[in-house]
């Protein structure tokens, strides 16, 4: 896809992020992106493959943003705050019909979400534990595999509407506790002391 078919997936995206999916017709995203729907017809066949390429656009940005950080940021714990600080940013103010929409109208879309967040996700956490065990910032007696499925399986509950109504409860609150959850669950000694110090500068609270 040539620089302007990935520029229209990247604005939409940022649509269905503030307005959900289901709303939205070809008509109102054409309008909303101030093309004409025969440009966006030109990109895409209908709003299904529509949905799909923008959630393969998302994933792919998303596994290549998460394997930059690994590679500038060799301390576990840094890496871990750098992704947070993404995740929250990115997802924090996300429609939270987006999940449903997706389940329910957009299945294809749904699975590619599924398997970045259930099988990249956990594979990048459970490098990222055993860095930190080998850096000794987190506890020895962890078993990287299951801690980093834990981790990707309350991934999925930070987004479920159900276990926490959006009415009552933000993305950007939820992933915070869930991080500090992890962190305090995985460090040793050593990672709570380097924890203290990066806290201080940050000057956050976990």
């Amino acid at each position: 896809m040539d620089e302007k078919g990935i520029e229209i997936l990247g604005k939409t995206a940022l649509l269905f992020m503030r307005l959900g999916i289901k709303s939205m017709t070809m008509d109102d995203i054409a309008r909303q992106l101030g093309i004409s729907k025969k440009t966006l017809y030109l990109f895409v066949t209908d709003k299904n493959d529509l949905v799909v390429k923008v959630m393969q656009q998302i994933v792919d940005h998303e596994k290549a943003l998460a394997n930059h950080l690994c590679e500038v940021h060799e301390n576990a714990i840094d890496m871990l705050f750098e992704l947070s600080k993404d995740i929250s940013q990115k997802f924090g103010q996300i429609h939270p019909s987006i999940n449903y929409d997706m389940q329910k109208y957009h299945p294809e879309a749904w699975s590619i979400f599924k398997e970045f967040r259930t099988s990249f996700v956990a594979d990048c956490i459970q490098q990222n534990i055993e860095r930190g065990i080998e850096q000794g910032l987190y506890r020895e007696n962890l078993d990287p595999f299951i801690v980093s499925r834990l981790y990707a399986s309350k991934m999925e509950m930070c987004t479920d509407g159900e276990i926490f109504p959006a009415d009552k409860y933000d993305f950007k609150t939820i992933h915070f506790e869930m991080m500090r959850y992890h962190i305090r669950g995985v460090a040793s000694e050593k990672g709570l002391a380097y924890l203290k110090e990066k806290i201080k500068q940050e000057n956050i609270q976990l």
